[in-house]
Parts: C-alpha cells; structure tokens; sequence
C-alpha cells in the first residue's frame, strides 16, 4: 500500500492528501514532525521536508510537484485529471499551484506556522507580533488575487477544478485553522472555498485536531 509521510499543519501535505482523495487512491498516511529530522525519514528525503510518498512498488516522490506529476503519469484518465487542457493551460495551472506552494508559504504560510505552532512544539522562544502582522497584511494580499481569479471563471485556473485550486485551498486551511482569515472581507474567495470545503476530498482535513491546539470554532464548518 502507498504510505504519506505527512504533517496536518504542512500545507504541501494537505495538497498532496486531496489529490489523493480526489482520486480515489488509497493510501496508509504516518505523521511525521520534520523539525525533528529523524533518521529513517531523512533516509527517505534528505531535506526533511513532507509530503513523502512511497509507492506500492517501493517508489519514493518527495514534494508535491514530484508526487502530482507522477500520477498524472501513471494514474489512468477516469481518476481525473487535474493538470489538464492544452499545453498553456496546464501552464497556468502549474503557475497557480506553483504560486501557493512557494509564494503562498514564504510570505504567509511558513511565518504563521512557526510563530503559531513551531515555537511552542519545539521551544525556541515566544510568537513575534511583528512577523505575524507582516504575514496578516501578506495573507490579504493573496485573498484578493483569489478574489480576482474566482471571479474569473468558476475554479481558479478557469473552467474546471485543478491541482492550483486543491493547493489553494489546502494552504488556506492551515491559516483558517488558526482562524487568521476574515471571510468576509474577501466574499468571492469565500464562496471559492466554500465549494471545495464541501467536497468529498476535503472531509478529512476537517477533521484533523493536533495536540494542544484546536482548530477555530468555524473551521469545519461548511457554511463558515
């Protein structure tokens, strides 16, 4: 059986988990704590980084490009295509999913995390009110690209649901998790992820509770 090697609070992880549920692949998930950099998951990935995905012939992907592309290559067509379209649009769609996966976390996914989780879990001093104001004004900036693209068309990348909207939306839910997001400033991107929350995929992300820290009230809410 494949095997994730995945952290609830790790974007990329939460991308890689709804591609899998979106196509219906089932897989055996193992937490793992990558700031602990334990030797057996460095073996696997020696940057240390999740997701980690060993296929059943023993394959090891690291990252979420690396695991999308591989099953877009090797899944069949009826477990759906989420890179898809002519070449520009699969162009774009890798742009958007490649704007959240590093965009997204630089300016705003990886400072809250740390500041919000990782200096609690692993003691390395007090939360900074400085970079998480920087990650807020950040944070809003990229709702309202989201704003301007769901406007657009009916999913981010136009006319049907791909890789860029599961990246999305799985980066957003760490942040809704910590509650950082004011919806009501940013209505399209409210109904955007509203439709992807209601999705089949999604219902195990909301259902995840870490240790020490609950999700917000409205977190797995599906009318917020």
């Amino acid at each position: 059986m494949r095997v994730l090697h995945h952290h609830p609070l790790y974007g990329a992880s939460r991308t890689v988990r709804l591609l899998l549920a979106e196509r219906r692949l089932v897989h055996l998930p193992k937490l793992e704590s990558p700031w602990d950099r334990h030797e057996d998951f460095l073996t696997l990935n020696p940057s240390g980084d999740v997701p980690v995905l060993v296929t059943e012939d023993g394959d090891v992907l690291c990252g979420t490009m690396v695991i999308a592309e591989y099953l877009e290559e090797t899944e069949p067509d009826d477990s759906g295509r989420l890179i898809w379209g002519t070449a520009a649009e699969r162009a774009e769609i890798r742009r958007l999913t490649d704007w959240f996966e590093r965009k997204f976390v630089v300016e705003v996914g990886a400072p809250l995390l740390n500041e919000r989780y990782l200096k609690r879990v692993t003691a390395r001093g007090h939360p900074s009110s400085e970079v998480m104001r920087a990650a807020m004004t950040n944070l809003h900036i990229h709702l309202d690209y989201i704003d301007w693209l769901a406007e657009q068309g009916n999913w981010l990348a136009g006319k049907a649901m791909s890789l860029a909207d599961l990246s999305a939306a799985a980066h957003l839910s760490v942040t809704d998790y910590f509650g950082d997001i004011d919806w009501d400033r940013h209505p399209e991107a409210k109904l955007w992820y509203a439709k992807i929350k209601s999705r089949p995929s999604f219902r195990d992300l909301l259902e995840d509770v870490v240790a020490g820290l609950a999700p917000s009230p409205h977190y797995a809410n599906l009318d917020f």
